[in-house]
């Protein structure tokens, strides 16, 4: 029998424990994450986030009656409950590779849709397994540590942020911590949690380490064990995040080559590094895997794509169509504008079919609006150079147009693609704010000038 996730005497006795635990640990720790400016949105964020996790389970319990984070949770009670009767059977599940055989799976490999069966769900329900372990299987406790591990890489991404443009640290804060969309889709028993959490994670590594240069041993363990659920799960999140990742870094390390003649030699060296590393990355992490092999990601992303296109049609009414995709990367490419298009500023308000949609199509018009202002401010022309001079924000928007594209033509589905596209919201916003703000000072401010501004971060990765 399934176990529905909430309703139960459990959940309203655990939960209320377990939130007094983790706001007790979340205390102790703020003073060593924050600083002067920051400490007053430490708690606050971590809050909305318990709120999102316990809304999403909410939403998928009452209003779409199940889900991806129904499934989750019932597997994983499944094998929570069979280490409880033997846990001898339950440890050998937990230790099967997928497609692997034991006793255990084959006695209860029937049991699962996703265990031991679908990678990149079998990942998630591990995990989930654990927590389960640590929350006595209450699915309410087990979303506020996805919540947990979401905020924890939300506000590395956060001080990365403030770092780089501390004045603005009021306004990152919003964009980072408290859009709407982010902490509720990124916040519950999903892997959009984990991926985002994740992603933050790396994107602090790469700052530490690679820009800033300090505790490289250990940002660079936290790195690579922050992409283990990106690997795992979204791995193109990764792939889109790798690129302008390395292009980042090297921009920002070629300014600080006071030789003209010097630069001039680096930088194609460097790029060509670069870029070598982000190709082998794409096509040895992808090799094999048949949903992201560089070689059969076209044919892929359509067979994704017409499915959850027809899915929509037939059962939410809210699919939408960009576009010719006959499986080749070319057709992929012929409509990256479109997707881009759907994936930062659609649902349009006349396209809303359900409450969903119009939270949704509210922020994307808001996206839309402050897209215009700020290009209006800063001058289109003056914009699209501060993009591609500085180095911060050739990262965010090369991501969110690689990403956006990604994710606008494999979904076909905006009740799907409001939860795909959460990765590069933070950065596209981020993106504009500090633009704006360099826009508006008239200049592209010095490394060292920026760093004289900056107040004093004293963040230390787990």
């Amino acid at each position: 029998m399934v176990k529905t996730l909430f309703l139960s005497l459990q959940d309203l006795l655990l939960t209320p424990i377990y939130l007094g635990i983790l706001y007790g640990i979340a205390y102790a720790v703020r003073s060593k994450v924050t600083n002067v400016y920051t400490r007053k949105y430490f708690i606050p964020a971590l809050t909305i986030k318990f709120i999102g996790a316990i809304m999403f389970g909410l939403i998928y319990e009452f209003y779409y009656h199940g889900g991806d984070t129904s499934g989750y949770f019932a597997e994983s009670h499944r094998v929570y409950d069979i280490m409880g009767r033997d846990f001898t059977e339950g440890w050998q599940l937990m230790t099967t590779a997928v497609g692997g055989t034991s006793p255990a799976t084959l006695k209860y490999g029937g049991m699962f849709t996703w265990f031991t069966h679908a990678p990149t769900e079998d990942f998630v329900v591990r995990l989930c397994v654990v927590l389960a372990i640590l929350s006595f299987g209450t699915y309410t406790v087990m979303a506020l540590f996805f919540a947990v591990l979401s905020f924890s890489g939300m506000w590395a991404m956060y001080i990365t942020f403030i770092k780089l443009r501390p004045q603005l640290y009021e306004k990152l804060a919003l964009a980072v911590l408290f859009i709407p969309s982010v902490f509720f889709w990124g916040s519950g028993v999903m892997k959009d949690s984990l991926c985002i959490g994740a992603l933050g994670w790396v994107f602090y590594a790469f700052y530490r380490g690679a820009i800033e240069k300090k505790n490289i041993l250990r940002v660079t363990i936290t790195g690579l064990i922050a992409a283990v659920p990106l690997v795992e799960t979204k791995i193109y999140i990764l792939l889109a995040f790798l690129p302008p990742a390395l292009l980042w870094v090297f921009n920002e390390n070629s300014t600080r080559i006071k030789s003209a003649g010097l630069r001039l030699v680096a930088k194609p060296v460097l790029l060509l590094v670069g870029g070598g590393l982000a190709y082998v990355a794409a096509t040895t992490l992808t090799a094999g895997d048949e949903r992201y092999d560089i070689d059969a990601i076209g044919e892929r992303t359509k067979i994704t794509a017409d499915y959850l296109y027809i899915t929509s049609v037939t059962q939410e009414g809210s699919a939408y169509n960009i576009g010719k995709l006959d499986g080749s990367i070319g057709s992929m490419i012929k409509i990256s504008p479109q997707a881009i298009v759907v994936t930062l500023f659609r649902p349009f308000l006349w396209e809303v079919r359900n409450p969903i949609m119009l939270l949704s199509a509210f922020e994307a018009l808001f996206y839309l609006y402050f897209t215009i202002r700020t290009f209006y401010r800063a001058g289109v022309a003056r914009g699209l150079s501060l993009v591609a001079t500085t180095p911060i924000l050739t990262l965010c928007f090369v991501f969110s147009l690689i990403f956006g594209a990604t994710v606008g033509i494999s979904s076909s589905n905006f009740g799907t693609l409001v939860r795909y596209k959460i990765p590069l919201m933070p950065f596209y916003m981020c993106g504009l704010l500090i633009m704006e703000d360099i826009a508006r000072m008239g200049r592209v401010p010095k490394r060292t000038a920026v760093a004289a501004r900056r107040p004093q971060t004293n963040l230390r990765p787990a």
